[in-house]
């Protein structure tokens, strides 16, 4: 943790574009392993919410216009709360995300936000039913999903279809396989995923796999 930084968008801008949609991605991703867990009316879940739309709308700029240096501002803002470990007060993290995406990328040398994007949904879907009511909260703070006349699920996984939206956007790998990883890997990149217990389901070993063979195609 630096005592004291200068953020100068300016050097991001040279990046090339399946960096930056990478790198926005892990900050989105950064927020989201935070802001998935708990029950409790907290504070951070509130900052949590409008950092993700904050950086939904200047990933949108940015993926136009990557040159937009008030987008890319904004981006490098996020950033930095999205882990000075602001928005996880007061609260326990989940963070599987990064480690089955750690572990993917272990095997197949693949970059990080694009190991993350790859086995976020599957593994977002396979806990819903544990977190449900913020998932929903998620939908509609987030995503401004309408929850009218809809079931606390479905306004939730309309939720998550709307971040897929998102995702394919920007340009976002979607699958593990894409990133070379390969069915007679999944239990090695198993064996390799550290198992954190902060968010809404303890996962186990078939669970991991389970998730990856999701994320193949």
């Amino acid at each position: 943790m630096p005592k004291f930084a200068i953020l100068n968008p300016g050097y991001t801008l040279t990046l090339p574009h399946y960096q930056m949609a990478a790198g926005i991605y892990d900050i989105f991703n950064h927020i989201c392993e935070q802001y998935f867990s708990g029950e409790d009316d907290n504070t951070s879940d509130y900052i949590s919410e409008g950092l993700m739309r904050s950086v939904i709308h200047a990933s949108r700029i940015a993926n136009q216009n990557p040159q937009d240096y008030e987008a890319r501002s904004n981006i490098m803002w996020t950033a930095t709360w999205a882990l000075n470990t602001l928005v996880s007060r007061g609260k326990s993290t989940d963070w599987m995300v990064h480690m089955i995406g750690q572990s993917v990328g272990a095997y197949t040398n693949a970059t990080h936000g694009m190991t993350l994007a790859a086995v976020s949904l599957p593994y977002y879907r396979h806990i819903l039913p544990y977190g449900l009511q913020k998932f929903k909260r998620f939908a509609v703070n987030v995503w401004d999903v309408n929850p009218d006349g809809k079931t606390d699920e479905q306004t939730a996984l309309e939720g998550l279809a709307a971040m897929e939206g998102w995702m394919k956007e920007l340009g976002l790998v979607m699958n593990i396989s894409e990133l070379g990883a390969t069915e007679n890997m999944l239990e090695g990149i198993a064996n390799g995923t550290i198992i954190m217990t902060g968010g809404y389901k303890v996962l186990d070993h078939d669970e991991v796999v389970e998730i990856q063979k999701e994320s193949l195609n």
